[in-house]
């Protein structure tokens, strides 16, 4: 399941057809924006609700999986 997730790719740059075809021209690697915060802490309290959230909907899937394995 390497399914990447809002929660997963956070810290990434969104990928597109066009933005791969500008970087090739990108010498100065200007185009690529990243996931900015205003400090440390800001970043970190996005990256541990990113986490939790993932925690969240893996035990929902566990739990309903679970549930359709005892009937």
């Amino acid at each position: 399941m390497n399914k990447l997730t809002a929660e997963t790719s956070y810290l990434f740059a969104t990928p597109s057809f066009f933005g791969g075809m500008a970087s090739v021209l990108d010498i100065g690697g200007t185009l690529l924006v990243y996931n900015q915060s205003s400090t440390p802490a800001e970043a970190d309290t996005k990256a541990m609700k990113n986490d939790w959230k993932a925690v969240e909907k893996d035990l929902i899937v566990s739990m309903q999986e679970y549930g359709k394995g005892s009937e």
